[in-house]
Parts: structure tokens; sequence; C-alpha cells
């Protein structure tokens, strides 16, 4: 079934209609559950992108010499929806995510995606799975759109098709037992991503690197690594699943966009609110000398992460080989207290959305069967 009333697309409709509502398990989790349904897209040098659809969710098949499987042509998002208070589906900064999708494409020589298609494709398929949004405290459905290249060849070159999908995913509050402080050590062993390479790109290359040093530091007893930069290891740039800021007394600084740190939409979002609050936020480089030097004065006050999972985390411990800093005593201090409140509250437009940052969803009454 077409239909022609979809402001940028004419989205082939495969749906299935549910026997039972949808309940969700006591734990949820994060990423162990999928709606029914998803969106797909083809794209080759033809036709461009085309043949979208909103079909079941099943198992995929793929010749086994698919292109990005082997050479790694493939990049990705991840945003969230919630309910308001008044029972209105919102999607959380559908065009930045989109446009990050897109700078990561350029990078991958992957086609870019327009905008507002891919926004309205997810409006689409969220109207149609807004029953698998979660309503509990901190829960939220989790949205992952994700490219790849599908030619069934061998050779190290861009594919010429591709495939273009939205899967969702409800998902629990990313800390069950409560806002809890993590230990994080500082990495030199290993890096995760060069200036100039592919840390700018969300793409599964920066996640894969960054395995084996996580793996080696939770062993240790730590939750993430923070890494340093590739070249002279000596400035911090990011944890694996979080950008990063530290509040020293006169500043709160995140390090600068070098080509090597994913700019993050809540980094951004973080920015933007601190600013608001007439707190002197800093993009800049930060160096380990520098950061321990202030922290032997006393000058480190918080330590803190953001990213779209768990929207900030605090920091309470860095360990860099013999060097053990603890943050604010261990606990959760007061800037990322009050940041993770107003944005949770802000995504649920409990409070003011003064940036039009809440993406409403239209709602349609019909079911297309």
């Amino acid at each position: 079934m077409e239909r022609k009333d979809i402001l940028m697309l004419k989205i082939d409709y495969q749906l299935v209609k549910r026997s039972t509502p949808v309940v969700f398990p006591k734990n949820l989790g994060f990423g162990n559950y999928f709606t029914d349904h998803i969106f797909e897209m083809d794209y080759n040098e033809q036709a461009g992108w085309h043949n979208p659809v909103i079909k079941p969710l099943s198992q995929m098949s793929m010749h086994p010499a698919t292109m990005f499987i082997h050479y790694g042509q493939a990049i990705f998002e991840g945003l969230k929806a919630f309910y308001t208070g008044d029972d209105k589906p919102v999607i959380f900064r559908p065009e930045r995510h989109f446009q990050r999708l897109n700078n990561s494409a350029r990078r991958m020589c992957i086609p870019e995606i327009k905008i507002e298609d891919a926004v309205c494709a997810l409006e689409e398929l969220i109207a149609i799975e807004k029953e698998w949004i979660p309503r509990g405290e901190g829960e939220a459905l989790y949205i992952r759109p994700f490219v790849f290249g599908v030619d069934p060849v061998l050779g190290v070159k861009p594919a010429n098709n591709y495939k273009f999908l939205i899967i969702l995913s409800p998902v629990g509050a990313y800390y069950p037992e409560g806002f809890k402080p993590i230990k994080i050590l500082i990495q030199d062993d290993f890096v995760r991503a060069v200036r100039k390479g592919l840390g700018e790109c969300k793409t599964p290359a920066n996640y894969a690197s960054s395995l084996l040093g996580t793996e080696l530091a939770k062993k240790a007893g730590f939750t993430q690594v923070l890494w340093l930069d590739a070249v002279e290891l000596k400035y911090i740039e990011e944890v694996g699943t979080m950008n990063i800021f530290v509040r020293f007394k006169d500043e709160i600084v995140t390090p600068q966009l070098t080509g090597g740190i994913l700019p993050g939409v809540t980094r951004a979002s973080v920015i933007d609110i601190l600013k608001e609050w007439n707190m002197n936020v800093v993009e800049r480089r930060l160096s380990l000398d520098e950061l321990f030097e202030e922290y032997k004065k006393g000058n480190v006050l918080e330590v803190f992460g953001t990213g779209t999972a768990a929207i900030i985390t605090v920091v309470g411990l860095l360990k860099y080989k013999d060097n053990t800093l603890m943050i604010n005593d261990g606990e959760s201090g007061e800037v990322a207290l009050r940041l993770f409140d107003h944005i949770t509250k802000l995504q649920r437009a409990a409070v003011e959305d003064t940036h039009n940052w809440l993406h409403y969803v239209p709602v349609k009454e019909e079911v297309l069967v």
C-alpha cells in the first residue's frame, strides 16, 4: 500500500497488526528488545535513494561477500523518542542527528540522505510504533538509523549500492539504581582515533578500536576509558561512549573538536544550556599536565560526560598510571545534577523548550495495513 500524502517520501507500508498489546519486561536494559517494524530504503547510482518501505522486523539475508562486512563502509546514529507529560510523542533533535549522519556519510564515501526525508521516515515509523515508547522514569525509545554498502564484491573501494535502515528499541533507565559516579581509566597503551581519521564519524571502526582498551579497563575495575589524542598522547579527547567536560573554578572546559572527536549532540546541547545559564563554558585543548596541576591546586570541581544513552554521566574518579584523581569526594557535582535534571525534563516537555529541540510526531488515527 502506497501513501501519497507523505511530505517528502512515498512510503510503501507493509504492516502487521499485533495480536496482543505491547508489554515491557521489568528490566528493559539497553538494546535488547525491538519494535515490530523497521524503515528501509535502497540506493543505487541510477535511481538514487528509492524504495522507501516500512515493513515487519525480520532477519536479513546477504551475500557472504557483502562489502561492508569486509571493509567497514557503514555509518549509524543514536537518538531517542519520549512521551511528554500530555501524552505526545517527541523526538529529541532529529535534524541535528541526521546532519551528523550525513557528515559521517561524506567521510565514508556514502551518498547523503535528504534530512527532510530521513525525518519524515522516522516520524512515520514512530507514529506506527508509538505504543513501544515506554513511559517509566528514565526510559525511552532508542532510535538507530544506519547505512551500509551492500555490493557482493570483494575489493577495497566504495560500494555502488546501499541500504538505509531505522530500527527502534525501547530502553530502560541508564541508571536503574540511581545517578551514581563512575570510575574512568585514562588510557595511553592504545588510541581510539586520530585527527584527520574517522574520529569525527559515527562508524563501526571507531567503536571496534576502543574494545580492547575498554575490556582491559573493565577487568581492572573501571567503567570506561578516557582516550588521549593519538599523536602526542598528551591531550584528553573523549570517552568511548561520551564526550567529556571538566569544571574548574573559573570555567567549564570540553575538548575542542579537532577531527578526532565525535561532535556529540548532547555535548552541543549542554554547551548551549551552560551558556544560557551564563556559565563560562570553553571549547579548547586540555592536557593531562594541566588537569593534574589544577587538581593539585584544588581547582577541579567536577568531571562529567555527555551522550545520548546516559545524557549526563558523573565521573567520580580518574586514574592515569600512578595518578589517582578523586573528583568531588566521589560524589555528583551540582552542575552535572542540574544538567541531568534539566535535560531529562526538557526531553519530556516538562520545562520550556527555548531552543526548539523537541520534534513532535504527528500521530495518525488510521491503521495502515
